[in-house]
């Protein structure tokens, strides 16, 4: 099974948005399934076969999700960051402000989909082979 450490690594090459794809890529010859990212603390759960999880911990003070699910921000936000605009942190910043409250990504279906507060799906994204 995957470890903390060979995610780490393959996270550390990850810049900016588009270097998303490629850093999907690894995770799933790792054989992570999904992970869920919470925007609060940045603490993320990986899940792999047999029901295998691990998480990572918190990178961050929790920081306030806004209330307000706000899509079309969300969409600019993603666009930007893939555009390689902005970095990790101020992608997650940007996602609190929309009202972010986790994304999960998904590599059985090649998709990110983010939700809000209350669980509710604000938006799937498919992902791009690298």
């Amino acid at each position: 099974m995957f470890r903390i450490a060979q995610i780490e690594q393959a996270h550390s090459k990850v810049k900016s948005g588009a270097d998303f794809p490629k850093y999907i890529k690894e995770l799933k010859a790792l054989w992570v399934l999904y992970y869920e990212h919470y925007v609060s603390d940045g603490h993320i759960q990986y899940n792999g076969l047999e029901k295998f999880t691990i998480a990572a911990a918190p990178k961050w003070t929790a920081k306030e999700i806004s209330e307000k699910a706000d899509i079309m921000q969300l969409k600019h936000i993603i666009a930007i960051h893939q555009q390689g605009q902005t970095d990790y942190p101020t992608f997650c910043r940007q996602s609190a402000e929309a009202g972010v409250e986790k994304w999960v990504v998904d590599m059985r279906r090649m998709a990110c989909i983010y939700y809000d507060r209350q669980g509710h799906e604000m938006l799937v994204e498919p992902i791009p082979e690298a």
